[in-house]
């Protein structure tokens, strides 16, 4: 079952953007169910979940491209429902980057503006005003096909910035770029978005992406709201197993808590209340045999059955007693070696069985 997140809004700040109890359906099938959210103006919020989930189908809800079942979406104050595409005040960013190829730079990012029917100097103008916030003075003249993959991205978004919409919509725009580019963007995309003072809404299925660039992330899940807050309430306090597995804490040990709060082997507290324990592999440390661990930590002697070298230290898989877990350290183990997984009680995040 996945709790429904109320649409809270951070103190002082006010909805801009409101989603309302929406529900899309494709014949039978339920994309999105009972989606509230509610969005400040000048905030970036992602929408983070795996493939199929849904929050692209709610991205495309806002800019007017699918029709939703019941539900209301408004911004500032006005229903987008009653609107087409064309009148939403909405630009939206691709991950294909959707350019013209036999257009220049300049003739890119001011399509937009000769769609509404701006005059010829206004729109010389304002693509200047773009080449420049998007540091890309003199490629003006350019072909679109002659520009690395990050320049092009860097086009898209100075073509949906150009109209000066009401709300940026991006669907995973930086997934067809190289690692390296992809870092830079998400730089200069943060800080311009920031500069500019717009509302965005961001799909990602790039939990690093996510909490990089957000002011505050909706996890959805099966096509609901599985939890709604700030990249650090998210990472640290996940609302259910589902976000704590997405998140990075998807080891998971069954343990048994006692009416003092400590956490032990469930063989060790018969009787005590079953909970499923979540942790990230690089909040634990492997240690040389099972010992004493400190008071509230949990110690799980096992066996090294598989290492990969991940630049930063080590990732081992560990067999244990109660399943097998990973672990990350900064010494060279062998497998077939006797660890013992030592995991922090703060690291632990519990959930009832």
């Amino acid at each position: 079952m996945i709790a429904r997140q109320r649409a809270v809004l951070p103190a002082r700040m006010t909805a801009y953007l409101s989603i309302e109890s929406l529900c899309v359906g494709y014949g039978s099938t339920r994309v999105l169910d009972d989606v509230s959210l509610a969005i400040g103006k000048g905030e970036l919020v992602a929408l983070l979940g795996s493939s199929g989930c849904g929050k692209t189908t709610l991205l495309r809800a806002i800019a007017g491209f699918v029709v939703p079942e019941s539900g209301a979406i408004r911004v500032g104050g006005e229903d987008l429902l009653a609107l087409p595409p064309e009148k939403r005040g909405a630009a939206m960013m691709f991950q294909s980057y959707a350019l013209w190829p036999h257009m220049s730079v300049a003739g890119n990012i001011g399509y937009g503006l000769r769609m509404r029917g701006w005059k010829r100097d206004a729109i010389v103008k304002r693509v200047d005003e773009m080449l420049a916030l998007l540091q890309l003075e003199g490629f003006g003249p350019r072909p679109v096909t002659a520009l690395s993959g990050g320049q092009r991205q860097r086009v898209a978004l100075g073509r949906a910035l150009a109209v000066s919409p009401s709300l940026l919509l991006l669907d995973e725009p930086m997934s067809n770029l190289d690692y390296r580019v992809r870092l830079d963007l998400r730089h200069e995309l943060r800080a311009l978005q920031k500069r500019v003072g717009i509302t965005a809404v961001y799909v990602t299925h790039d939990r690093e992406e996510a909490l990089t660039l957000a002011d505050r992330i909706a996890v959805i899940d099966a096509g609901r709201v599985a939890q709604f807050g700030t990249p650090e309430e998210v990472f640290h306090n996940p609302a259910s197993p589902f976000v704590a597995g997405f998140m990075g804490a998807d080891n998971r040990l069954t343990l048994a808590m006692r009416d003092d709060g400590v956490l032990v082997a469930p063989a060790a507290a018969p009787g005590a209340r079953q909970v499923h324990a979540h942790f990230r592999a690089d909040s634990a440390r492997l240690a040389d045999a099972p010992g004493e661990p400190d008071a509230g930590d949990v110690s799980l002697p096992g066996v090294v059955v598989q290492v990969y070298y991940v630049g930063q230290g080590y990732r081992y898989r560990v067999r244990t007693a109660d399943g097998e877990v990973w672990a990350h350290a900064g010494e060279r183990r062998s497998e077939g070696s006797p660890a013992a997984v030592v995991v922090p009680r703060e690291s632990l995040v519990v959930f009832p069985a």
